[in-house]
This record gives structure tokens, sequence and C-alpha cells, in this order.
């Protein structure tokens, strides 16, 4: 149920971040979004955090992928952060243009470099879930 809400969380936050075009039509546009929710391995959530925020996001821009955002869960009760979990948006052209990113960051030497690193004292993902997600024709586009 958790893993519904943070997905039900991260749609709207999605779409409130392309709202607001002033009219314009989703219809026309072919991007494709993807939101991934990453799962930290055991008392791994700082290095998975730091990973993001020194890297990852780096070279997600340099394989063109355009980052929508990037939201930790909040417990609507008590206010607290689930940093274990880590949701994100990425927005691509086309699925032709995910892929291709997706291929081009994997086998990309400074991801391999960063990767090893990172993981030398085992992986900082568990588990990553995936969602791809075309606008409707009555989404208001950025």
């Amino acid at each position: 149920m958790r893993r519904v809400a943070a997905a039900i969380l991260a749609a709207a936050l999605c779409a409130a971040a392309v709202a607001g075009s002033g009219g314009m039509s989703v219809a026309a546009d072919s991007r494709v979004f993807e939101m991934r929710t990453y799962h930290a391995a055991e008392g791994r959530a700082k290095q998975m955090h730091a990973r993001f925020r020194q890297h990852t996001s780096a070279l997600f821009r340099k394989h063109g992928m355009t980052i929508v955002g990037y939201w930790v869960p909040l417990d609507e009760k008590t206010g607290v952060t689930n940093e274990n979990l880590l949701v994100y948006v990425l927005a691509y052209p086309d699925m032709q243009a995910r892929h291709a990113a997706w291929e081009a960051f994997r086998n990309d030497p400074e991801w391999q470099r960063v990767k090893a690193e990172s993981e030398k004292n085992g992986p900082i993902v568990a588990k990553v879930d995936s969602v791809f997600l075309k606008a409707t024709d009555y989404s208001p586009l950025k």
C-alpha cells in the first residue's frame, strides 16, 4: 500500500511540475515519462542519495535524460520522510530515446567507475520499480 501511495504522490508531483503551460495540450507531445522508485539496501540510504546528488544527476543530463524531480515519501501523520526510498521522474522525447539514453548511461565509463566505487562495500540499491507514463490529452504542458 505504501508503494502505491508513493507512486500516486510522485505522479501528482510530476503533474504539478509540468502544469501551468497556459493551456497548451499534451496531446501533441510525444514525450515519455518514467517514474522510478529506488529501495535502498539495508543501511545504505545515505550512500544512495549521495550517489544521485554527486554523480547520477549529471550523468542523466549528459545522456539526454530530463530530470523532472526527485522525492522521498513523507508520512502524512508524522511528517517524517522515508529516506530509504527515492522516487524520481525522468522525461524523454520518446521510448526509443529512453532506451538509447539508458544504454549510453549504463555503458558510460564514468558511470561504471562511480557505480563500482559506491558499491565496493556491497550494493546500495536493493530494488528498482519503474512505471512508464504518457500524458493524457487534457494534461497541461509546461
